[in-house]
């Protein structure tokens, strides 16, 4: 049974940082992807950042860019997003996404989601 564990949300002031993890369970996504989505009250679950898990190569949303970092520990099997200079709109609760082959932007396109963990930053 695959399991994804969203951890690290918390409150912050803005201009903060706080750092998710997602620890995977069941198996690997050697050939996939790892990533997060956030949703908003009353907005659609977006795309944030995700990796390649075999390269750790990451790619952002253009309003996260120059601000999250994502990476992985294979050992782990677990991610991160390390969250720099956060922003009263990265206010959301984010879900670590995985999938088992190749990589996507869109929430239809993983497999497996965590529980999602609350960002709430304070302006």
């Amino acid at each position: 049974q695959v399991q994804l564990v969203d951890t690290g949300g918390g409150l912050v002031q803005a201009g903060g940082s706080l750092r998710l993890s997602c620890a995977a369970s069941g198996r690997t996504f050697s050939n996939g992807a790892m990533g997060w989505f956030r949703q908003a009250p009353g907005k659609e679950r977006e795309f944030v950042a995700s990796l390649f898990w075999a390269s750790g190569i990451g790619y952002y949303a253009d309003t996260v860019k120059g601000r999250f970092t994502i990476s992985r520990d294979t050992a782990k099997n677990t991610a991160y997003l390390q969250m720099n200079s956060l922003k009263s709109e990265d206010t959301a609760v984010y879900y670590c996404a995985a999938r088992n082959y190749g990589f996507g932007y869109t929430p239809t396109s993983y497999d497996y989601w965590g529980q999602g963990t609350q960002v709430t930053v304070s302006s």
